[in-house]
C-alpha cells in the first residue's frame, strides 16, 4: 500500500446544499473523467478503421465520444457507490468524494442513473444494433465493481469492459463486427488488465485483510509483476498482428515501436518492494500508449 495520503477538498457540512453545477463538478472528479484518455483513443481509432469499410459522418464520431463518456460515468459511478464502505476504510481512498462527504449517496445514484439512461438513448441514435446491445454493455461495465468480491480475475473483467470500446465503435459505424475490432478489443483487454494489476499492488495488504480478490493477493508482488508483464507482451503481439488484417503503413509500425518502448519503461518503474512510481506508471505512461495508438492509426 502506498505510504502517502493525499489531501482532498474538505467534506461538505451535513446541512450544506450544492448547486446542480457544483454537484456535477464533484461527480466529474469522483469518476476521474480525465481517465477517459485510456479507452477513448482506441474507440476512435476503431471507428477510423471502420470508416474504410463504411463511409461515416463526423456526427457519428461525436456520438461515439458521448457514448464513451456516458458509459464511463455510469461505470465509475457504480464503482464509487458499491465500494464506498471499502473506500472509507482504506487510507488511500478515504478522501474520495462519497466517503469524505463531498457528495451524497443519493446524488451519486441519481447522476449515475441518468448517465445510464442517456447512454442507452445515445447508443440507439447511433444505430439499432448499438441500442439493443447497450444494456448488455452496462451490465458488463457495472459488474466490474463487484468482481473483486469473488475472483482474482477482476483485472481481466476491467479489461473486457474497456475492450468493448473498439468493438462498440466498429458496430456504431458498420452495424457489424470484424476481426479487426476483435483483435483491438483483445489488445485493450490485455493492456488494461496488465496495468490494473500494477495499480492494485498498492492495495494488496488492504484487499487481503478485507477478503477481496486480486492477482497481487493471490500471487504476491513478484507473481503479479510477472502476470502483468506477460499480459503486456500479449498486447504488443496483438497490435503487431493488426497490419495483417487491415492495410497500415510505416506510421503504424513507428507507433507500435513507441508503444512497446513505453510499456517496457512502465514495467521498469515498478519493482517488488518499491511502488513509489506507481502513479507515473499508471496514469502518465498508459495515457501515452492510447494516444500513440490513435496517432499511429490516424497517420497510417
Amino acid at each position: 500500500m502506498s505510504g502517502s495520503v493525499n489531501v482532498g477538498p474538505p467534506p461538505a457540512s451535513p446541512g450544506a446544499r450544492m448547486s446542480i453545477g457544483s454537484t456535477i463538478a464533484v461527480y466529474g472528479r469522483m469518476i476521474k473523467f480525465s481517465h477517459s484518455i485510456f479507452a477513448m483513443p482506441f474507440a476512435l481509432a476503431s471507428a477510423l478503421l471502420a470508416s474504410r469499410v463504411t463511409p461515416v459522418a463526423w456526427s457519428t464520431f461525436g456520438l461515439i465520444v458521448v457514448c464513451m463518456v456516458l458509459a464511463r460515468s455510469f461505470a465509475m459511478g457504480v464503482n464509487r457507490i458499491v465500494d464506498r464502505h471499502f473506500d472509507a476504510k482504506n487510507p488511500r481512498t478515504a478522501i474520495r468524494e462519497i466517503p469524505s462527504g463531498q457528495m451524497g449517496l443519493g446524488a451519486a445514484r441519481a447522476i449515475t442513473a441518468v448517465a445510464a439512461i442517456l447512454f442507452v438513448v445515445t447508443a440507439a441514435v447511433l444505430n439499432p444494433v448499438c441500442g439493443a446491445l447497450s444494456p448488455v454493455a452496462l451490465v458488463i461495465v457495472g459488474g466490474y465493481s463487484y468482481a473483486k468480491r469473488f475472483t482474482a480475475l477482476v483485472h481481466l473483467w476491467l479489461g473486457v469492459a474497456l475492450g468493448l470500446a473498439p468493438v462498440a465503435a466498429w458496430i456504431a459505424v458498420t452495424g457489424t463486427v470484424s476481426w479487426v475490432a476483435v483483435v483491438l478489443a483483445a489488445a485493450v483487454m490485455t493492456w488494461v488488465a496488465g496495468f490494473d494489476i500494477l495499480y492494485s499492488l498498492q492495495d494488496e495488504d488492504f484487499d487481503r485483510g478485507q477478503g477481496l480478490r486480486s492477482v497481487p493477493v493471490a500471487l504476491g508482488q513478484v507473481g503479479a509483476l510477472w502476470v502483468s508483464g506477460g499480459l503486456h507482451v500479449v498486447t504488443v503481439g496483438l497490435l503487431a498482428s493488426l497490419p495483417f488484417l487491415v492495410p497500415l503503413g510505416w506510421a503504424y509500425w513507428l507507433g507500435w515501436a513507441l508503444i512497446t518502448g513505453v510499456l517496457a519503461y512502465e514495467h521498469s518503474l515498478v519493482k517488488p518492494g518499491d511502488l513509489s512510481r506507481i502513479d507515473k506508471a499508471f496514469f502518465d505512461l498508459n495515457g501515452y500508449v492510447s494516444l500513440l495508438f490513435f496517432w499511429a492509426v490516424y497517420f497510417a
